[in-house]
């Protein structure tokens, strides 16, 4: 127990540490109205995309590699999903996140159900007990239920299948599939905000952003996708 509350730390700091250098690295060359004006934005979309043209496949790699990082760090989805479709488009981008979180998740899953087991038992043991005999029925297909529902914090839900003894090709499948729908719709939004910069010179106006078919369209899929979810999640979770 002593030696998971360590590695629980440890990792802790790590994470607060890497955004806390990353942050003072990038405010110490930016001043706060720099990234906020339109004209910084653009800028680093045209040079993201002139580093990404020039070097694809060193870039997809570096990207790919920093996905799994970023999951191992226990960040969320969201951020690399709009980066990915900013600089990669939705299609790329959807299938390196995919693949990306995929891996991360399933690695983080490993790691916890070594060293993390007995402090995830105590700490969600209770709580998620009444899902213990719907995976035990039908593994693969309640946990890529519960990868499409969704509604737990991104890197709680990673681990908390170690309650379930979730077999690893089921975590990686289950997750591939799961995840894909939400991803697609996030990495579209990335995608359709980068085709909006590179036609515009100047900040369009709100109106003009939330009504281009790139961002609304996205934005209805989201809820209409979060409809689905919450009637699924009502089905799921009930006891």
């Amino acid at each position: 127990m002593e030696k998971e509350k360590k590695i629980k730390v440890f990792l802790g700091i790590t994470y607060v540490l890497i955004i806390s250098i990353f942050l003072w690295v990038f405010l110490n060359k930016y001043s706060f109205n720099e990234i906020t004006s339109y004209e910084f934005i653009k800028n680093n979309r045209d040079y993201l995309i002139e580093i990404k043209n020039s070097n694809f496949f060193l870039i997809i790699g570096i990207f790919f590699v920093s996905i799994i990082l970023w999951v191992l760090l226990l960040g969320f989805g969201t951020p690399v999903c709009l980066l990915a479709g900013f600089i990669f488009g939705k299609w790329l981008g959807t299938i390196l996140v995919v693949f990306g979180l995929s891996v991360g998740s399933t690695l983080l899953y490993i790691f916890a159900n070594y060293f993390l087991k007995k402090f995830i038992e105590e700490k969600f043991a209770n709580k998620f007990s009444s899902l213990s005999k719907k995976f035990k029925d039908n593994e693969f297909n309640f946990f890529l239920i519960y990868r499409f529902v969704g509604g737990i914090p991104f890197a709680i839900s990673n681990i908390l299948p170690t309650l379930f003894n979730i077999k690893v090709n089921n975590f990686f499948f289950g997750s591939l599939l799961g995840l894909t729908p939400q991803l697609f719709v996030w990495v579209s939004l990335g995608s359709g905000l980068e085709k909006i910069i590179r036609a515009n010179e100047k900040a369009p106006s709100f109106s003009e952003v939330i009504l281009h078919p790139d961002i609304y369209i996205p934005i209805i899929c989201f809820i209409i996708l979060m409809v689905f979810v919450i009637i699924i999640k009502n089905l799921f979770y009930k006891k």
